[in-house]
């Protein structure tokens, strides 16, 4: 009989909900699990919230503080899924307590926390950390690594990132932590942005200098609860972040909750000399290349972009090859694999490629481009101080 790893959730709301269905679903996906995944506790702000996840998922251990699921001997891992401003606390209580951790994206609100998260790493160094920077777990990014590896783009010269979202453009729509600066840190740089230079930092490396625009639209929005009261918007509503890669490259990133039409749409196009990669969130199913080298003539010849079927093709062992190779991916297959990427460094004790210190890069961009922004100016993330 398998030995059990036991899991704890913190925040059960929207992506708690997709970590503890990420959890209940990876035995179908993956074969080499070597432990039975238990949804054990959870934690929630409020305990009718509480009693809600428990009934629903079945945790055994219910609780809205936070602390008794991190120091519980019923619980042998966590995920943190809660707001930015909680997410230092809860990753430094995780290091004491010698509890792995999955911490959704970004790391914390700014660059000092960052830092000091950092020190207790330093303290703690067997301690399992991991940034839910998922998107590093689709197929199409998976193998545009693999090529960009191989040499495929040559020399990289621009790279172009969106993300887009729309719903926000309603000025009723209520004031919630995502909109106070002091809960996120950011806004839409942050909440999405975050994702998109991640992935350029995974596939590219390391940001040399930025020069950010933000701008928020709508400047109060009411109460979830008194919708006659306004509270005042903190954060952006949509960044423009154009920047220089250390390895030359430049490019742009963009990151709105305004782009009417929009659903969730992640663009990443990335172009060389010899070749050039797109990948769009909705068309998960694909990644499109095109190769320089291709025959021009006649009349085009075999030149132009083509589509690589990657699908559900997720390596296999680990992937059980579940439900097949051919049939269309989704958004939570992402996090499946993510959450059974952080059970594995978990129980090999070993340490995360998006552990802290990818998290802190990020941070130190992020913080880069909001200072940008105040200042008017370029901003060298080597020669600014206190990033």
């Amino acid at each position: 009989m398998k030995k059990k790893i036991r899991v704890g959730i913190i925040g059960y709301s929207g992506i708690g909900k997709i970590h503890a269905f990420s959890y209940r679903n990876i035995p179908f996906y993956y074969k080499d699990l070597p432990v039975e995944i238990e949804l054990a506790g959870v934690c929630n702000r409020t305990p009718e919230s509480v009693e809600e996840a428990c009934r629903e998922e079945g945790f055994r251990i219910g609780t809205t503080d936070y602390l008794e699921l991190i120091n519980s001997k019923e619980i042998d891992i966590i995920s943190c899924c809660t707001p930015n401003d909680t997410h230092k606390d809860i990753i430094i209580s995780c290091l004491k307590a010698g509890k792995p951790i999955n911490c959704e994206k970004p790391l914390c609100r700014n660059v000092s926390e960052a830092k000091e998260i950092l020190k207790y790493a330093e303290k703690y160094p067997d301690t399992v950390a991991q940034i839910t920077y998922m998107y590093r777990n689709s197929l199409p990014i998976i193998r545009a690594r693999q090529m960009i590896g191989e040499g495929f783009l040559g020399k990289v010269y621009v790279i172009r990132g969106k993300f887009l979202h729309s719903g926000y453009e309603n000025p009723n729509r209520p004031m919630s932590w995502r909109m106070d600066f002091e809960k996120s840190g950011g806004g839409a740089l942050f909440d999405l942005g975050s994702h998109v230079i991640d992935l350029i930092y995974f596939l590219l490396g390391d940001f040399k200098r930025v020069k950010a625009m933000l701008d928020t639209y709508i400047k109060e929005r009411p109460d979830p609860n008194k919708p006659d009261i306004k509270h005042r918007v903190t954060v952006d509503d949509a960044a423009y972040v154009n920047f220089e890669l250390e390895n030359g490259a430049t490019g742009y990133v963009e990151a709105s909750r305004f782009s009417t039409g929009t659903n969730d749409e992640l663009i990443l196009e990335i172009h060389g000399d010899r070749g050039a990669i797109k990948f769009n969130g909705m068309d998960p199913n694909w990644l499109k290349v095109y190769d320089s080298r291709d025959e021009g003539e006649p009349i085009g010849g075999r030149r132009g972009f083509k589509a690589i079927e990657t699908v559900q093709r997720y390596p296999s062992p680990p992937s059980s090859n579940f439900p097949g190779p051919k049939f269309a991916l989704d958004w939570s297959r992402y996090h499946m694999d993510q959450c059974h990427e952080f059970i594995m460094n978990a129980i090999k004790e070993q340490k995360p490629e998006c552990g802290l210190e990818s998290g802190y890069k990020v941070q130190e961009i992020l913080e880069a481009a909001l200072i940008s922004h105040k200042e008017d100016r370029w901003v060298e993330l080597k020669q600014e101080p206190g990033i």
